[in-house]
């Protein structure tokens, strides 16, 4: 039962199931979701589930319902909207869905959880902007520091070179505080300032340089870094 879950890892996982779920609704299963959203039905919703499924139906009916209910009667202005503008709209509702679970869920989390709470969930670009393929602005490492190698150098307000590895550990625990939340697309594993990561600049996920086998040298000569998961969306 969704109402059962009590850290904040269990509500990261359980929204970022529901995301996923989401996303897929509204790109890859794009037709089909189109399709389901007949005007002349009854009012529906766009459900994503925990197990990344998605599911378009009428609300519950139980009152109040176990978690807060998705927007309501998504289908009436499909036939009355561009396609592209309507699946936009749909979009920017599932997003305020999706926050409005977290936080119900999350509602016994005192404030530093609920802080990593948002952390987590602000790391994800959230459905419209995967929706309208708009990249938000990171303020997590640059596209340009995150593949390249940590071996590069500073220079401080001296004029000194300073090797990178005094320049980490000057940063490292502003550096861990920030990103210390970030999990890799890959393996879950947590965001680590002693480890290669790099992020993909389609989805925005993070991954470790080693799961994903880039290396910082051969990160060197990426341009632009798409990860395995958007790969196999973009193969028709």
């Amino acid at each position: 039962m969704a109402s059962g879950l009590r850290t904040v890892e269990d509500i990261f996982k359980d929204y970022s199931g529901r995301r996923s779920g989401i996303i897929r609704a509204l790109t890859h299963d794009v037709d089909d979701f189109y399709g389901l959203c007949d005007p002349d039905k009854d009012n529906l919703c766009l459900y994503g589930h925990p197990d990344e499924n998605w599911e378009v139906t009428l609300p519950a009916e139980e009152v109040p319902p176990e978690i807060p209910e998705p927007a309501l009667g998504i289908n009436f202005a499909r036939d009355g909207m561009n396609r592209k503008d309507w699946l936009s709209l749909v979009a920017v509702h599932s997003d305020c869905w999706l926050l409005s679970v977290a936080f119900y869920l999350g509602a016994r989390l005192n404030r530093n959880e609920r802080k990593r709470l948002f952390s987590l969930i602000n790391d994800l670009p959230n459905v419209f902007e995967v929706v309208t393929e708009r990249k938000p602005v990171k303020d997590k490492p640059s596209a340009d520091s995150g593949n390249k190698s940590r071996g590069s150098t500073k220079r401080s307000s001296d004029g000194q070179v300073k090797p990178a590895q005094k320049v980490v550990e000057e940063s490292y625990e502003e550096e861990e505080d920030e990103h210390g939340d970030t999990q890799c697309g890959s393996c879950g594993g947590n965001y680590s300032g002693d480890e290669f990561w790099i992020g993909c600049d389609i989805c925005e996920r993070w991954y470790h340089g080693k799961c994903v086998k880039i290396t910082p040298a051969k990160a060197e000569s990426i341009k632009q870094y798409k990860c395995p998961y958007c790969i196999k969306r973009s193969r028709p």
